[in-house]
């Protein structure tokens, strides 16, 4: 008997970390890692995506814009992971009168954010999906059928850890670009804690950007 996959967008992760594999000097501090030459890669690469997405923890560390600055290219859809709605309301993300966006927030949230956060999102025009909780966090399978039914084909990932993490071990990544800084930070690693799978990187190239190397390659997991 063949059974359907469900239908969900090509997933690319993409992040920065240093020569100790950390992604940031600490948890919750912004810490830029990437030359202007591999920031431009960073932009070209989301022009290359229809949405873009990174977890609550981001936005609150980075206060993000999510979009497309650096080079010629369409800005691709934000999304937020943020399963009890902690995203604040000044977040650069969030649409205002004085700020419109070209695509309004989506944000996946789970049955734990209180209906009045809900409330204030969708009154600032940010899309609320509420979808299934997997251990306290949004189900990310659930969350990719969900864009896909919207219209998404291919998605970046720009982290951070725990999402980074996750995506991992749900074994829903298809290719990833990291740029690897020369540099040490003994900070937040990228990967936390061991991975049970891990995946085979097939067709990679590198790419020397300023001072920074980028690699980029295809994932093949095991059983597929």
């Amino acid at each position: 008997m063949v059974t359907t996959q469900p239908k969900r967008p090509r997933v690319t992760l993409s992040y920065a970390q240093s020569l100790d594999g950390c992604i940031a000097a600490a948890p919750g501090q912004r810490t830029l890692l990437s030359s202007s030459q591999a920031m431009q890669m960073t932009h070209a690469l989301r022009a290359q995506h229809d949405a873009i997405l990174v977890g609550v923890g981001t936005v609150i560390a980075d206060n993000p814009r999510l979009n497309v600055r650096l080079v010629e290219g369409r800005s691709p859809q934000p999304i937020v992971l943020d399963s009890q709605l902690r995203l604040p309301t000044n977040a650069a993300l969030i649409q205002t009168p004085v700020h419109p966006l070209v695509h309004p927030l989506w944000v996946f949230c789970t049955s734990a954010a209180p209906p009045h956060r809900q409330n204030a999102l969708l009154t600032s025009g940010t899309q609320v999906f509420l979808v299934n909780d997997d251990h306290g966090r949004v189900n990310l399978s659930e969350m990719l059928q969900v864009c896909h039914a919207q219209g998404v084909r291919s998605l970046m990932v720009e982290g951070g850890a725990s999402v980074i993490h996750a995506f991992l071990q749900a074994r829903l990544v298809d290719r990833v670009v990291i740029t690897l800084a020369p540099r040490w930070l003994s900070g937040l690693p990228a990967l936390g804690t061991a991975l049970p799978h891990l995946p085979q990187l097939i067709n990679p190239s590198y790419q020397i950007l300023g001072p920074d190397i980028v690699l980029s390659a295809d994932l093949v997991w095991e059983n597929e």
